[in-house]
């Protein structure tokens, strides 16, 4: 029995090393858990478009409010006959409620590592990216992209198409004429 538990051991890590990595690739390594990378895409999304989601979560705060069950007796000349009664409740409150903000991302096809190279340029360039010029969406990379994102409104890692835009990386769409 004591030389299966070694080999039990091992078959243990190997299985949960491929549910780590085999997965599903729902978001980058590095980001919050409530910001994801998605394989559908919000109702009326223009068929073959990528869409990124950010969850912001619902802040929920403890309350607690006095709550009178009987009032006080006063006389006329503000003596006090019998105090209140006073019951003390607690509760939860959401404070803010939880919010799903969609935004359209470059579709995994054109994140290729020469675009990657010219994003990590294209933030460098406005004193965003300080790493090496790899290629690789790594998490240096991420926390750039969120620095350019942050005051734009949207607080992601995950690329959007519209600061690709920005950026000079994608085509701007115009109208004809």
């Amino acid at each position: 029995m004591k030389s299966l538990r070694p080999l039990f051991c091992v078959i243990t890590l190997a299985a949960l090393g491929a549910c780590v990595s085999g997965g599903p690739n729902l978001g980058a390594p590095g980001e919050p858990e409530v910001t994801r990378l998605n394989q559908t895409a919000p109702p009326g999304a223009e068929p073959g478009s990528c869409w990124g989601k950010e969850v912001t979560p619902a802040i929920i705060e403890t309350v607690t409010h006095q709550v009178i069950l009987q009032p006080a007796q006063v006389q006329a000349d503000g003596t006090v006959l019998q105090p209140g009664i006073y019951k003390t409740e607690t509760r939860q409150e959401i404070v803010r409620e939880r919010k799903e903000t969609w935004f359209q991302r470059p579709c995994d096809a054109l994140m290729t590592p020469e675009f990657i190279a010219s994003l990590q340029r294209a933030l460098g360039a406005r004193d965003l990216y300080r790493g090496k010029i790899n290629g690789e969406m790594d998490n240096r990379t991420r926390a750039s992209v969120r620095r350019f994102q942050k005051p734009q409104g949207l607080d992601s890692g995950i690329l959007s198409l519209v600061a690709a835009r920005k950026l000079g990386l994608v085509a701007v769409e115009t109208e004809a004429d």
